[in-house]
């Protein structure tokens, strides 16, 4: 620091109380890292060209982001109208991921997991309805457990499962190229679910459970592991029919049938993570918090 005419000039930095992320440059000048972040994350800004902006060294600016924290749960307030919400999960790696509660325009909440529970969505589910959301729907994948997790905290509100999941789920149990002839008529009957006239797939379905009705007897498929897992796409459906087509049920409520909306988003967010390859574990974390809050 120097005096020079009796003025105090030189580089001062202190935290200002406006903005956690706004801080004093030379002479005075505030710099936003939350907002230069931004233009790195979502831009193709490299680090060099933003402290080159800014005037100050690359490693100074790194430590700047470093000091940026990105706080999981709620985000933004809720409108007037009831929502439709949509729930589901994204990993990276093995070791974390992310649940995202969605209402059809952006991410509303989200926190790290290790795995999907129930207990997970509970907890998203009591933090939205304590700051005052309301529902008409939830869209949900197949997960165990997550249609009696929303019925103990949203009561009787309508619930539809994911096609896209209905499917991914069947073709699981069945395999890629099914040969018997019980998977066989289960694949091409679930290939046209989204189509499908909800009475008419129901009818059809039930057709099959009568005609392959022996094949999928327990006694029969005790030994036969390819033949349990037919039974147990049989019963998949069978213990979910009731969910699948909610959003035909109620028309009037606009009901998305998939999780589709979340699963492009997820897509896009990781795309954009490719673009910064090499980032430690801390800090990709931070990008993936700071994109989902931003998108």
């Amino acid at each position: 620091m120097v005096k020079k005419n009796g003025r105090v000039r030189g580089h001062i930095k202190f935290k200002c109380n406006l903005c956690l992320h706004q801080w004093r440059g030379f002479y005075g000048r505030q710099i936003n890292y939350e907002r230069h972040y931004h233009s790195w994350i979502f831009g193709r800004r490299t680090l060099l060209e933003i402290a080159d902006a800014i005037g100050i060294s690359p490693r100074t600016l790194q430590k700047k982001f470093d000091a940026i924290d990105v706080e999981e749960g709620l985000v933004g307030l809720p409108g007037k109208e009831a929502i439709n919400l949509q729930i589901d999960a994204t990993y990276f790696g093995s070791e974390y991921g992310f649940i995202c509660f969605h209402d059809g325009r952006r991410v509303i909440y989200f926190h790290e997991i290790k795995a999907e529970s129930s207990g997970d969505v509970i907890l998203g589910l009591r933090a939205l309805k304590k700051s005052g959301y309301r529902f008409k729907s939830v869209t949900i994948d197949g997960r165990k457990g997550f249609d009696e997790a929303i019925r103990k905290e949203l009561g009787g509100v309508p619930i539809q499962l994911c096609l896209f999941h209905t499917r991914a789920i069947v073709r699981r149990y069945l395999g890629p190229n099914p040969t018997a002839e019980a998977a066989l008529d289960l694949s091409l009957l679930t290939a046209k679910l989204k189509s499908s006239d909800p009475q008419n797939f129901i009818n059809q379905f039930h057709r099959l459970t009568i005609k392959h009705r022996i094949a999928l007897l327990p006694a029969f498929i005790k030994a036969n592991r390819k033949r349990q897992r037919v039974r147990l796409a049989y019963r998949f459906l069978e213990q979910n029919m009731h969910r699948i087509f909610t959003f035909k049920d109620i028309p009037t409520a606009n009901i998305p049938p998939t999780t589709n909306h979340l699963e492009g988003l997820f897509s896009h967010l990781k795309e954009r993570l490719k673009l910064h390859r090499g980032l430690c574990q801390s800090r990709k974390k931070t990008a993936i918090k700071f994109l989902l809050k931003h998108f």
